[in-house]
């Protein structure tokens, strides 16, 4: 077993990736206060090709040193836009035939391995803030909750980290990823 090389990965330039066709998925990053998050969050979205990031209230923008640190360049290949709340944001993704989805644990979310996305219609995943959550005001919006099934005391998982797991599980399912 060995590593490929640079060029066995087949990496796009930012000019390719940008004018590469996009799968039907957005992230919403709903007051996320951590800026390693919303890099990290960047990464994702390229690794992914998602469409759109939503970078909603207090969460951080590029570029600053704690998100370029952790997207390493993703910042110049993913689209991304602000608005002031997520409420602005969700009401224009649903305006556009967006499905929103909350990655929150509600009473009424469905364990992400049960969620079924209807093929065809884009997507917009709301991360909420690190300590609470999605918004109450920005849930009433949704579509659909999902969570990912948790097994130890926490029952919590790092923004970043559950938008890597959701993103996968989205594009499994909506038949996008590679085999």
């Amino acid at each position: 077993m060995r590593k490929r090389t640079m060029e066995e990965l087949n990496r796009l330039s930012v000019a390719d990736f940008k004018s590469t066709q996009k799968f039907p998925l957005t992230l919403v990053l709903d007051n996320v206060r951590s800026l390693h998050n919303v890099g990290a969050a960047f990464r994702t979205a390229d690794a992914f090709a998602v469409e759109k990031i939503w970078l909603c209230g207090i969460t951080g923008r590029p570029p600053q040193r704690e998100i370029t640190k952790t997207a390493l360049g993703s910042t110049e290949s993913v689209a991304w836009e602000y608005a002031a709340t997520t409420v602005d944001a969700i009401r224009q993704l649903k305006a556009a035939g967006y499905a929103i989805v909350a990655v929150e644990q509600t009473i009424d979310s469905q364990l992400l391995t049960k969620f079924t996305p209807e093929i065809g219609r884009p997507y917009a995943l709301v991360m909420g803030n690190e300590v609470f959550g999605v918004e109450d005001d920005v849930l009433a919006l949704c579509d659909a909750a999902v969570e990912i099934p948790q097994f130890g005391t926490k029952h919590s998982l790092n923004v970043s980290v559950a938008a890597g797991v959701v993103l996968w599980d989205f594009l499994v399912k909506m038949g996008f990823a590679k085999s």
